[in-house]
């Protein structure tokens, strides 16, 4: 317990922080010596605590604070006994890896002085422990059941523990302590020194794997533990250093040795399924190796020195030459033929395994994790060996296919070898769709096989089923027009088989056709009964919570593709709120049926309220920041709710409730931003004059939480939403929200937009902002540029202000009307020509080019509102069904934006009675101002005045 509390304070107390002064230098220093001198700690888990707590220790201090640490360590390993040297390395091996994991240059470069120094000691301890342990098994093998051999284990399997720890050490000194040569380009020497010994000692230790299996247990864990560190360390060494491993010397002994344990393993390496799937990850590893792959590009003539591109060139030639007599087509033919007939197919174990739980069997092949099984690495390894020769294998491959068909017609319902390798032979066809249609018609395969297959129900047709369900959602491209009927009906029964592995696998399948862009809703729509009730029923009787997900993953992407949903929502709605109760807990569950929600509410459209009572408590919970699963439900609940607010026809009380959390959400940080804005937007077009009532406060909140403290992107999000809550209530929320006005004068008036497209942007919206309000409520602009908090802000941020702060905004319309869209041009010209009615004599200074920008507006036209998008059209405001079915929040916002007061104004109105009311205010002085006019400006003054 000491060790372990002691290694969660290092993390917290090691270094200064703001809340704590950490440990003093002296103590540290006391520490780090009493540490030390437990290096011959006798137990295993407390060593292993002091390991890491060493190398947490080593990650703050070393190289610094802490310089003798390896030297001592290296110290004491002279003298050290096996105990004393297992743990050394074991503290060796903890740091190390700590250290390699700061990325900084200074700390790589530190690494790298650390592998130079320690290199080649642990290089030689690693020679001589395998000689020893080597010599050692070969004494055990012989004298079986001596006494005197028994006393002596003890010590070999320290031996055998420390040699793996100096692997893992040499594995990070190659792989950590050297630049990677795909990127120097230079020779890495201890690749080519340690990488064919490695091949070598997994060599000698497989002979032993049989024989230890049942008479020494202790070291076959040893063995199989050995066998797979030394080739996943050369499959690292490869991947960190392509052209050093791809010598001939390096690359050559290793690929012969994978491929002949892949092709023709010894009877005891058939057995050692980890060992296998090593060897099929490097092959794997070195097929898919973009540097192995020869450069088509050409060079220039003439060049007098070698490009790196150059060089890596010649070196991928190299080792695609080497590549290519490594695995002439005979082996390459081989190698496909081994993987389908031998790896492919299914033995006793594996029908035993889906007999007695075929939907663990389901996951187990279809979704574990490819390098942890045999069957799905050598699919994984198939289909990189197909992409790289799929010329020379697709006719193989077809041919096995017909081979395999030929051979278990499809009446057959006996489990033989001929029905496995038809299985097989129909996942290979299955992965590597793409390229086997220009070989096969995939109308012909579903009518001539595929079908008849289908409609035998024999129990054992379940291995044959389950893969057709994986061919029929695999081969979804090449199905057209006149064949996808048939194959819909043939998913929906399979999505009624008995066997759970079959209906899963079919449930998948119909995932990939129903988000397939070819679709046909039309060949489908009458299976939809059945399929929802399917889809119902298998939840019911699936246990594993991924099957679970990948039936509501199913049930989302149909409500997000079919439009005929209505008629089946009461059982939606009692499937929904079954799942969301007994979710509880399963967060990922959890997050699947929120987006299934989400696509539930899109597709009910205006009836969106039939589902609140079942909808509305499930959202509550997911936007509770005080909820135990907040951090994962969240995200997807807010896009929930923001598509509840879009299709709701009215506001509801409870949804109106809701809004004081989305100010919560935002004051803990603005990840979710962009949807909160959208929501926002929801909120004022459906609950209006109600909303803003009730929920006065948080809105101003709201907005003075994200103004000034979100970058460009966020503003030009919140700014229009600021707009159309202003638009509405003109009179009401400017003097509401005047703090987040006040930081819109301040980004008019704050330079530093020039060279920068995005606050340009951000400052003329919020300048067109500003130019509504003196539209539609001059007297509050006025008051508010008037206000010494506002001149006070403005000192604060370095904004010097030598005139009237009106007219200092006068001059941003003035700058940016070319910056904005049309209607916004129409409000700047409205405010421009409201200005001219004030009694200041600067005004008339700046008459020339208030008059040349509404004699443009009035010119150019002001009737294009296409420009005007809302913030929340890329989300669940879109949908896919088209404009015939548009979210109530758009229509209500395309309507606010009809009947824009803006568009009422008449400007070239607006401007030929301020002009008058300007002229009987500066007299004489008006007449010289447009006495100055250029003529032609104001020849086309006349003409947008429409004056003789």
């Amino acid at each position: 317990m000491a060790s372990v509390y002691f290694k969660n304070s290092i993390n917290r107390y090691w270094r200064k922080r703001r809340d704590s002064s950490g440990i003093s230098s002296e103590e540290k220093q006391h520490l780090k010596q009493k540490l030390l001198s437990h290096l011959r700690e006798e137990n295993n888990q407390i060593a292993q605590m002091l390991a890491v707590l060493i190398s947490k220790i080593a990650r703050f201090d070393y190289p610094r604070e802490w310089p003798e640490l390896f030297s001592f360590l290296a110290q004491q390993l002279q003298s050290a006994d096996v105990l004393t040297s297992h743990r050394i390395f074991m503290i060796l091996f903890r740091t190390l890896k700590e250290l390699s994991t700061k990325r900084l240059t200074a700390d790589q470069r530190t690494f790298a002085e650390i592998s130079s120094h320690l290199f080649e000691f642990c290089w030689r301890l690693w020679q001589s422990d395998i000689q020893t342990i080597l010599h050692g098994f070969s004494t055990i093998s012989q004298s079986y059941g001596s006494s005197a051999v028994e006393q002596h284990h003890d010590d070999l399997y320290l031996t055998c523990e420390r040699w793996l720890f100096c692997l893992k050490i040499i594995c990070q000194l190659v792989i950590s302590g050297f630049q990677s040569d795909a990127k120097c380009i230079q020779e890495i020497r201890p690749v080519k020194e340690v990488s064919p010994v490695l091949l070598n000692a997994a060599q000698s230790f497989l002979p032993y794997y049989t024989s230890f299996q049942s008479r020494h247990p202790k070291f076959w864990d040893f063995i199989k533990k050995a066998c797979t560190k030394l080739m996943k360390v050369l499959v690292a060494i490869q991947q960190r250093h392509p052209y050093s491993f791809g010598d001939t010397c390096v690359l050559q002994p290793v690929l012969s040795f994978c491929l002949n344990k892949i092709t023709d393993p010894e009877p005891d390496v058939l057995s050692f399924a980890q060992f296998l799937i090593k060897c099929m990850v490097m092959v794997k590893s070195v097929l898919e190796c973009k540097e192995y792959k020869p450069s088509l590009t050409g060079r220039v003539m003439d060049e007098n020195s070698v490009t790196l591109e150059q060089m890596k060139k010649n070196n991928s030639n190299a080792v695609a030459g080497v590549l290519t007599s490594l695995l002439p087509k005979e082996r390459i033919v081989l190698l496909c033929n081994v993987l389908i007939r031998r790896y492919f197919v299914l033995n006793s174990s594996d029908l035993e395994e889906w007999y007695e739980n075929s939907e663990a069997f389901h996951h187990e092949q279809d979704m574990v994790q490819w390098t942890e099984k045999l069957r799905p690495c050598a699919e994984a390894l198939y289909i990189v060996l197909f992409e790289n020769h799929s010329q020379l294998l697709a006719p193989i491959v077809v041919s096995i296919l017909q081979e395999a068909m030929n051979g278990c017609p499809t009446s057959v319902t006996e489990i033989t070898p001929g029905l496995l390798l038809k299985d097989a032979a129909y996942g290979a066809a299955a992965y590597v769709y793409y390229e086997l249609s220009n070989y096969l018609s995939f109308k012909d395969w579903f009518d001539g096989a595929l079908s008849l297959e289908l409609s035998n129900d024999h129990p054992n047709m379940r291995i044959i089923h389950r893969k057709v369900a994986l061919i029929l959602g695999q081969w979804v491209s090449e199905i057209k027009n006149d064949t996808k009927r048939p194959v819909y009906c043939a998913l929906i029964r399979l999505l009624q088989d008995k066997d759970l592995s079959v209906r899963l696998a079919a449930c998948r399948s119909l995932c990939l056709h129903v988000e397939d862009a070819s679709f046909s809703e039309k060949d489908f729509s009458d299976l939809l009964p059945v399929c929802w009730v399917s889809c119902f029923n298998l939840v019911k009787e699936v246990q594993e919570f991924d099957s679970k997900v990948q039936v509501l993953n199913l049930i989302s992407v149909l409500l997000g593709h079919v439009n005929e949903v209505i008629p089946y929502a009461n059982n939606l709605m009692q499937f929904f709120q079954m799942v969301w109760e007994e979710s509880s807990g399963e967060s990922l569950l959890q997050i699947q049926l929120l987006i299934a929600l989400r696509n539930f509410v899109v597709a009910l459209g205006y009836q969106s309220p039939s589902c609140y009572a079942m909808l509305l408590p499930i959202l509550q919970k997911g936007i509770d920041i005080n909820g135990p699963d907040e951090l994962n439900l969240l995200e997807d609940s807010m896009l929930l709710w923001e598509a509840t607010i879009s299709h709701a026809p009215t506001m509801v009380p409870q949804l109106l409730a809701y809004f004081p959390c989305l100010v919560e959400i935002l004051e803990r940080n603005f990840d979710q931003l962009q949807v909160a804005v959208d929501i926002t937007e929801g909120y004022i077009i459906l609950g209006g004059r109600e909303f803003l009532s009730m929920h006065a406060s948080s809105v101003a909140r709201l907005l003075d939480l994200i103004v000034g403290n979100v970058n460009d992107r966020g503003l030009l999000s919140t700014l229009p939403v600021i707009d159309i809550l202003i638009q509405c209530f003109p009179m009401e929320v400017p003097p509401l929200i005047s703090s987040t006005l006040q930081k819109l004068v301040v980004i008019c008036l704050c330079g530093g937009d020039d060279k920068d497209p995005s606050k340009t942007a951000v400052k003329a919206s919020s300048a067109a902002i500003l130019a509504r309000i003196w539209v539609m409520n001059t007297n509050y602009l006025a008051q508010l540029t008037s206000e010494p908090s506002l001149s006070s802000l403005l000192q604060q941020t370095g904004v010097a202000i030598e005139d009237n702060i009106l007219l200092c905004l006068v001059d941003i319309w003035l700058d940016k009307v070319d910056n904005v869209s049309s209607h916004q041009k129409k409000t700047f010209g409205l405010a421009l020509s409201i200005i001219l009615t004030l009694r200041l004599p600067q005004v008339l200074d700046k008459l020339d080019q208030i008059l040349s920008v509404c004699t443009s507006v009035i010119l150019g036209g002001t009737d294009d509102l296409s420009e005007e998008v809302s913030s929340g059209d890329t989300l669940s405001s879109s949908r896919i069904h088209g404009e015939d079915s548009l979210p109530s929040k758009e229509l209500r916002r395309r309507q606010i934006k009809l009947s824009d007061p803006i568009n009422q104004l008449s400007l070239e109105n607006s401007v030929r009675e301020n002009l008058q009311t300007c002229s009987a205010l500066h007299g004489e002085s008006f007449n010289s101002a447009m006495a100055r006019m250029h003529p032609a400006a104001f020849t086309q003054l006349k003409q947008a005045l429409k004056m003789p």
